[in-house]
């Protein structure tokens, strides 16, 4: 009141000097002594009584799931994080200063709490670091992060897993003597907020938030950690068209083939090919899977058996294969002996008397060869029937413990 008077008296004299006003944001800043080169109040814990910890209410919004690698085990987040505490050393009254209440200024004006994120192995900095600073001394600052975490994916049920990453928020600077951490709100009405505010919709679903707080002993002391679960769930539709419905087709394209009317030759460059086309699916969804993992994901195992299966398709052909050369070789060698007795000269009676036990044995053979041809050919149309059924139960039993992993 005594600066009001004096610019008042002052403007009264009339003395052509450029007016002073006390009603402006650079007033507040010289009452609080901001402009000055010391910045020791920047760095100094500002705690009116050594004995009781400074209080920082800590809020968390997920704008963005940017990218996961599961090959490095990473997820890149875009979240803003907002803090909030009490100075008692940067108070005035809005009386003096024709109501200011709030003033903005750059972060590092005050002392600000140092925030570590435990996860964290990469981060873009933001050039958003101010602090809005209120007339009673509390302080809210709003800092967004665009923060590459390490995360433990479990891939077992890839392209329909749902992950959950973790960040944690620490400040190891000042033990919980000094300094306590204490969320906001609820973990369901930031989860509301965080989907009310998300940015994207690609492969990953922002689908739960979770929150735990707990003390991390050190040698220095207890420091407290606010730990934020965000659960994620993966949108499978692409993988579906581009991985698991291809495969499924070829399979079907060789259980076509092998269930054909086509001569067992052609059904095996069919199969080959079909097996090529199969691997190079497997070769793209090598690139995309970790290179190490503890359990193996159940799209390998889908994509190995169905290899498996094609292959055991490939040799149940060879094998029809070589009992069918085989059965037309003892065919051939019939028909040739049945030429070779058709062309011998017709013996006379005293002759035919003479051999009788040659002619006998000679019937009696082609009988037999006749019978074994006959034998041969029921035989290899039985055994590539079972064969057949065999191998198309074996395929409906794996994918059905393929859906039941899957779905479980």
């Amino acid at each position: 009141m005594q600066r009001a008077f004096i610019a008042l008296l002052t403007l009264s004299l009339g003395t052509g000097a450029a007016p002073r006003y006390i009603c402006t944001y650079y007033d507040v800043i010289e009452y609080l002594n901001i402009s000055s080169h010391s910045k020791l109040h920047a760095h100094i814990l500002p705690k009116t009584h050594w004995k009781e910890p400074m209080e920082v209410v800590v809020d968390f919004m997920l704008i963005a799931i940017l990218s996961v690698a599961e090959k490095l085990q990473t997820v890149t987040f875009y979240f803003v994080l907002s803090l909030e505490w009490t100075n008692t050393f940067a108070t005035w009254d809005p009386r003096d200063f024709c109501n200011i209440s709030k003033i903005v200024l750059p972060l590092d004006s005050f002392w600000s709490p140092p925030i570590f994120i435990l996860e964290r192995v990469n981060e873009q900095k933001s050039n958003l670091e101010y602090i809005a600073v209120t007339h009673n001394g509390t302080f809210n600052t709003t800092l967004p992060f665009q923060v590459t975490l390490t995360c433990s994916l479990m891939i077992l049920k890839f392209p329909f897993d749902t992950q959950t990453c973790n960040v944690s928020i620490a400040s190891f600077l000042y033990p919980v003597t000094d300094l306590s951490m204490k969320v906001k709100r609820t973990p369901a009405e930031m989860l509301v907020n965080s989907q009310s505010f998300f940015l994207t919709d690609g492969e990953w679903k922002f689908t739960n938030l979770s929150i735990s707080e707990y003390m991390e002993e050190m040698d220095d002391g207890e420091f407290p950690v606010i730990t934020y679960m965000i659960s994620m769930e993966r949108r499978p539709t692409l993988y579906i068209l581009n991985l698991i419905l291809p495969t499924c087709a070829l399979y079907l394209l060789d259980m076509a083939v092998l269930f054909g009317p086509s001569s067992l030759e052609e059904k095996i460059s069919f199969q080959i090919s079909i097996i090529l086309g199969s691997s190079m699916l497997a070769v793209i969804l090598n690139n995309m899977l970790p290179t190490s993992s503890n359990e193996p994901p159940i799209i390998v195992l889908f994509f190995l058996g169905t290899f498996l299966l094609m292959i055991m398709a490939v040799l149940d052909t060879f094998f029809l294969l070589h009992h069918q050369h085989k059965s037309l070789r003892l065919g051939k060698a019939f028909r040739t002996v049945q030429q070779g007795m058709h062309t011998e000269p017709p013996m006379t009676t005293n002759q035919a008397m003479k051999h009788p036990t040659k002619k006998t044995q000679e019937k009696v053979q082609q009988t037999k060869a006749y019978w074994e041809t006959s034998e041969q050919d029921t035989v290899l149309i039985v055994l590539e029937k079972v064969l057949l059924y065999s191998h198309f139960f074996l395929s409906l039993f794996f994918f059905a413990v393929i859906s039941i992993k899957w779905s479980s």
